[in-house]
């Protein structure tokens, strides 16, 4: 191999190495943040549905939807079923506000047997910090206006923030943000009343990677092993390149 042709190697192996590892920093930490989404979620589930109020394990009983007229996107959404034995008790529905004043804000939203509004959280968005997010429960305590709301249909305008004559306040100077949401939640209500006993007869069909300790495990060494595999190919390659 020339002088001229080595070098063009060996940089095409740096290149390449670059490259595997950037990946592979890429892959551990997407990883990492969904794990960390879906501990998140298990602790808002518990918030919503005490343990107390269902004998299921709710993260385990769980249905994919999909509906972008009603929750909100293209994406497949979770919903989670609460039971007390036989007895079904409520459904903690993921959705999303797409019309947020930043762009999409993820919600749940648990609703009880009747489709009463239980309660609300917002897990991810990317409002305004001092205006919109105070849609987050980290910073104001608004999304508790929603807990034990009761909802009679599409009609109902008590739906509404109060500039649009509802009952939920909305944020001095934005008002775009609180109105997206409720917006959201009422279409969530709506979804679920439509759709009540599909979503409690429909058999299992989603796993969420909190569902057990093994799961868990299984997860961070997949990851591992993908990870590994990718850095010895980027190693072996440079090996090559070096030759």
């Amino acid at each position: 191999m020339n002088y001229m042709g080595k070098n063009g190697a060996i940089l095409a192996g740096f290149a390449l190495v670059t490259t595997s590892l950037i990946a592979i920093t890429f892959a551990g930490t997407k990883e990492r943040i969904q794990f960390e989404q879906e501990k998140q979620l298990l602790s808002v589930l518990n918030e919503l549905v005490p343990e107390q109020a269902h004998t299921n394990e709710l993260h385990l009983d769980c249905i994919l939807v999909n509906s972008p007229e009603r929750l909100g996107s293209m994406q497949d959404k979770r919903i989670f079923r609460a039971r007390m034995g036989e007895e079904n008790v409520a459904a903690v529905i993921e959705t999303s506000a797409p019309n947020g004043y930043s762009g999409e804000i993820k919600m749940v939203v648990a609703v009880s047997l009747d489709g009463a509004s239980l309660g609300v959280r917002v897990v991810d968005h990317k409002e305004t910090p001092g205006l919109g997010d105070k849609v987050d429960l980290r910073v104001s305590d608004w999304i508790l206006s929603f807990a034990n709301v009761p909802f009679s249909g599409k009609g109902d305008n008590r739906w509404q923030v109060k500039k649009d004559g509802g009952q939920f306040d909305q944020f001095t100077g934005a008002t775009i943000t609180p109105r997206a949401v409720v917006q959201a939640v009422k279409n969530t209500l709506i979804y679920y009343n439509e759709n009540r006993d599909m979503i409690f007869n429909a058999a299992s069909n989603c796993l969420s990677s909190i569902a057990s300790d093994s799961a868990d495990n299984a997860l961070l060494d997949n990851a591992a092993l993908d990870n590994k595999a990718l850095a010895n190919k980027a190693l072996a390659n440079k090996a090559l390149a070096n030759e």
